[in-house]
């Protein structure tokens, strides 16, 4: 029997549908955030990155360098395997510290990733839950989608944002059953923002637990980088919140902070957990020290928001097909999967800039997209550059532009 015929059949499937996906061979510049080398086929060529989730640049910060450094030359560099076997380094008890501090909890936990710690928080949470029924935004990222699944626990869905229909859930499941709300403070691929302060409303009058997901906030928003649940001055309302240290912190691994018991329970009896190698200390010290500055420097966070405000009126100016939204994510409807593809490859090919395409199952079909990431290092000569190879291949794939913003979908 040929297997291979099979992989080549679903690999086929992907190319009919203009869903294949490239990668770009880049290696980013310490120092020179956002340009980077692409080591394209016709040999190495300096190109600006449009799309990375370094929202802040912190992945280059001297700061941050430093304690990654530092803690290698000092402990090494790996874990030694996991927290069970191995024993806790202290930077990781350092930094879930820090973790808690941030959100205003009494522990937090540390996974690998943020697709972890999604994937095995709900899971394990529900299923410690009796007769637990979920409540998930019709939008939520797939990693709590598996979270979900995984958990074995009955699901609905509530429309995306729609608090009425969230509401009309919680009624039908009855006061005696526990219900857990899950939703993200922050959608990144519409840059949208869940109503937090009304969910919560909605959780304490219909007896809920409330978990929320604030990976594309979490350093970005608050007076501290605590997220949305921060800004809105929500958090100490919120059950279980979920971050990342790989955008706004600029490192690697995922986390959820809670009450002790929570985090205890969750620590006692996820696989996700249990069963997998911790993050390494120089990781840990290189996470806690980008938290640290966040939490008392403001200035990247101002200047995220202004090249980001910059960034959106430059395009609607230019008539380019924004998705009005109120947050840093800048997303560029085009609304054909190839056409998308193509935006991206002239982007990168003849104009050295890097802006991958966001097509199906990221986003629903019919929506594709550039999603456009600015950060406090993009200055005004690199929106204008920006503005201009779009026009430019806007009119040479005879894409439309238009007058007014677009609403998110």
């Amino acid at each position: 029997m040929d297997y291979s015929q099979y992989f080549s059949a679903a690999l086929g499937r992907l190319h009919d549908e203009r869903r294949y996906r490239v990668f770009a061979d880049l290696e980013r510049i310490a120092g020179r955030f956002p340009h980077a080398t692409w080591h394209s086929p016709s040999g190495p060529r300096n190109v600006v990155i449009w799309c990375s989730n370094d929202y802040l640049g912190m992945g280059q910060h001297p700061k941050v360098v430093g304690a990654m450094v530092e803690t290698a030359t000092r402990v090494g560099t790996g874990a030694g395997g996991t927290r069970n076997i191995a024993g806790t380094h202290h930077p990781l008890v350092q930094l879930e510290a820090e973790l808690a501090d941030l959100h205003g909890k009494e522990a937090a936990l540390l996974f690998t990733s943020g697709y972890v710690s999604n994937q095995t928080g709900i899971a394990t949470l529900a299923k410690l839950i009796p007769d637990c029924l979920i409540l998930s935004d019709a939008l939520n990222h797939n990693s709590m989608i598996e979270g979900v699944r995984q958990s074995g626990c009955e699901r609905q869905i509530w429309r995306h944002n729609d608090l009425a229909h969230l509401e009309q859930l919680l009624i039908a499941a009855g006061p005696d059953r526990p219900k857990l709300i899950a939703c993200e403070s922050l959608y990144s691929m519409d840059g949208d923002v869940a109503p937090l302060s009304a969910i919560c409303d909605l959780a304490e009058r219909y007896k809920a637990m409330t978990y929320v997901d604030e990976v594309h906030a979490v350093g970005m928003y608050g007076p501290r980088g605590g997220g949305i649940a921060e800004r809105d001055g929500v958090m100490h309302r919120i059950d279980i919140l979920e971050g990342t240290l790989a955008k706004a912190f600029g490192c690697l691994g995922g986390y959820i902070a809670a009450k002790g018991e929570i985090i205890d329970a969750v620590r006692s009896y996820a696989p996700g957990f249990i069963f997998t190698t911790a993050l390494p200390p120089p990781i840990c010290s290189a996470a806690t020290a980008a938290i640290r500055h966040l939490k008392s420097s403001s200035w990247e966070r101002e200047r995220h928001q202004d090249r980001a405000a910059r960034v959106k009126s430059i395009l609607n100016a230019a008539g380019l097909p924004v998705m009005a939204n109120d947050t840093h994510i800048v997303p560029l409807f085009v609304g054909d999967p190839e056409k998308c593809k193509q935006v991206s490859d002239l982007l990168l090919e003849e104009h050295g800039i890097y802006i991958q395409p966001i097509n199906y199952p990221t986003v629903a079909k019919g929506t594709e997209r550039l999603r456009i990431t600015p950060s406090p290092y993009h200055d005004d000569g690199l929106i204008d550059r920006l503005a201009e190879a779009l026009l430019q291949v806007w009119e040479r794939l005879g894409l439309a532009l238009h007058k007014k913003p677009l609403a998110a979908e």
